[in-house]
């Protein structure tokens, strides 16, 4: 693991999951926003290729190599290797809840952080459960 920031700014280190990123509006606004008051910032998540992708489509900071390591030993890496006195993981799950917490790190459910921070959130675009979920709630109450 390497944490590739060119910036002394910030002290915080700033992770999203890729459930998080699916509920933002605009990923790169958020991304510039965080970064004035983030050492480092960057995905990380088990599916690296998808991070790849969604980083090149955004045109999102990456600071993090992810080697395809998955998620929990990224986060314990890291954690151990950035040397800011907080590190936050912005996610949307229970499971992005228990690996962030599992390594000391600050858990943040992407929804708070963006009404904290004026981003704006959307419906994930692509089907996971959560929007399968308010597919069914949908259907439900109409």
């Amino acid at each position: 693991m390497s944490a590739d920031s060119n910036t002394d700014t910030g002290e915080l280190t700033l992770a999203f999951s890729l459930s998080a990123i699916e509920w933002l509006g605009d990923p790169n606004a958020v991304f510039e926003d965080a970064q004035s008051w983030s050492r480092y910032i960057g995905l990380i998540d088990d599916d690296t290729e998808r991070i790849e992708r969604i980083v090149a489509e955004h045109d999102l900071r990456q600071d993090f190599d992810l080697e395809d390591r998955d998620r929990w030993l990224t986060l314990e890496e890291i954690r151990e290797a950035t040397p800011t006195p907080r590190h936050v993981y912005v996610g949307a799950s229970d499971d992005d809840m228990r690996v962030s917490t599992m390594f000391d790190w600050e858990y943040v459910r992407v929804t708070e952080a963006a009404e904290k921070a004026g981003w704006t959130v959307s419906e994930p675009s692509e089907p996971g459960l959560v929007a399968r979920l308010l597919t069914v709630v949908r259907s439900v109450i109409e």
